[in-house]
């Protein structure tokens, strides 16, 4: 099937986080996988079949998890190492693309699914999301595994510091204190099943609290 556009330009300017990327690469992508990440993104991208786009695919550590009834993965990424690297994690289903999360190069109701992987945190997320639910069918899936705003009363107001202060400029823009699943819901999605945990277990950090869950548009 030929990748239809929808109406208007996709942007196509590169986000670009050079430390941040190659850190993110050789350092954090390592522990999670050590921590029990695959398993996480095994349990994300489980049942899902024909076309899918994944927002913010990274360095395509997620690529190896599709199930075989995934037919075709549309990837966006718009940072330049990253995707480099996504490119080589990639076999024939996926079409690696540099684009927005907020403006993303897919037609109308033409995706099965939609993947947010430890995304949500560094966008917009009420024009992603609107994205997302754009491009989905209307029977089709929204799979979120997300790190959130946390629980306690103290470790708010911690992700809030970080927030206004060293995170976003350290992280790639990342935010630790959003209600993410709050979020989803207000773009008009409802949540078939939601698991909230901490990852890696056991941990009070401020990047801890974590969200997994299926949502489907309304």
């Amino acid at each position: 099937m030929a990748l239809a556009q929808h109406a208007g330009p996709v942007s196509t300017t590169a986000v670009r986080h050079p430390l941040f990327a190659r850190f993110y690469n050789r350092v954090v992508a390592p522990c999670i996988v050590r921590e029990g990440g695959d398993d996480l993104r095994r349990r994300l991208l489980a049942g899902l079949s024909g076309t899918v786009v994944e927002v913010g695919a990274g360095d395509g550590a997620n690529f190896g998890h599709y199930p075989d009834t995934v037919d075709r993965i549309v990837a966006v990424e718009p940072e330049p190492y990253l995707r480099e690297k996504a490119a080589v994690a990639a076999d024939e289903r996926i079409e690696l693309r540099d684009g927005l999360a907020q403006d993303l190069p897919v037609g109308d109701g033409q995706a099965d699914a939609v993947v947010f992987c430890l995304v949500l945190c560094s966008v917009d997320q009420a024009a992603a999301l609107a994205e997302a639910h754009r491009v989905l069918r209307p029977e089709g899936e929204l799979r979120v595994l997300e790190h959130v705003m946390a629980d306690s009363p103290r470790s708010r107001r911690t992700q809030r510091l970080l927030d206004r202060t060293i995170w976003p400029r350290i992280g790639g823009g990342c935010h630790l204190h959003r209600d993410t699943a709050a979020a989803v819901e207000q773009a008009h999605f409802r949540f078939l099943d939601l698991d909230r945990f901490a990852f890696p277990s056991g941990s009070s950090g401020p990047s801890s609290s974590s969200i997994l869950g299926r949502a489907v548009p309304v």
